[in-house]
């Protein structure tokens, strides 16, 4: 009973999350191969399934790391703020670049799960799934998806552009830190520019900006789709 009352408490969730992240990202630093992200995830779950946690009690304090995903996006306008005069004397190009890469990838998406099999509920939860977090989550609820598979979709795109979306990129001839983040952030939105940011503020910086500006993207293309084909 004393156990789950513990569990129960928001203070609980925020501080076994803190915790295990910050043990994931000490070594992700002394192994390089070790995602942060990936490894957080993997141990949360272990503890939870071998301390028999409820998920609904660990959340109840996990909800608030969810909560500040905002503030964490809004901290990404610093490098963007610093680089503001070489972004706006590219502006059209960015632009266009994100919007091409938005119709390429739901496009793609698509495009993969009917060749599948699949069938339009699968596809609107994979679709949005190059957004961040947040707005994908909304985007698939508006297509008539599962909020939670495209969730788990949208993290996996991420972690698999941070982990290898750089090194393909130098593969095939892409050096320049302002491509790469742009690359980067289309692709692979927030979990991806936290990594591109470690290595770059000017990566970090354009990947920030193709992020916000992919989220708006889809949202603007979310009208037709969802009149035309969900």
């Amino acid at each position: 009973m004393l156990g789950h009352e513990l569990w129960a408490k928001p203070v609980f969730g925020v501080a076994l999350t803190i915790g295990i992240f910050e043990l994931s990202y000490y070594l992700s630093g002394k192994y390089r191969r070790i995602h942060p992200l990936l490894l957080c995830s993997a141990l949360l779950i272990a503890i939870l399934a071998l301390l028999d946690i409820p998920y609904e009690d660990y959340n109840n304090g996990g909800q608030w790391i969810t909560f500040l995903l905002g503030p964490a996006t809004v901290a990404l306008a610093l490098p963007l703020y610093r680089n503001w005069p070489r972004i706006m004397a590219e502006w059209k190009v960015l632009l266009l670049g994100v919007v091409f890469g938005a119709i390429v990838s739901l496009a793609a998406n698509a495009g993969i799960v009917f060749l599948l099999g699949g069938d339009r509920a699968l596809a609107a939860a994979m679709m949005p799934k190059s957004a961040t977090t947040p707005i994908a989550i909304e985007l698939v609820r508006l297509y008539g998806g599962a909020p939670e598979l495209g969730a788990v979709f949208t993290v996996l795109t991420g972690l698999f552009g941070s982990l290898v979306g750089v090194s393909f990129l130098r593969l095939i001839g892409i050096r320049g830190d302002k491509a790469i983040g742009l690359a980067v952030g289309t692709a692979a939105h927030g979990i991806g520019t936290a990594k591109v940011m470690r290595d770059s503020e000017t990566q970090g910086a354009y990947s920030g900006l193709a992020m916000g500006l992919m989220g708006v993207v889809l949202t603007l293309l979310s009208v037709p789709l969802t009149l035309w084909f969900f």
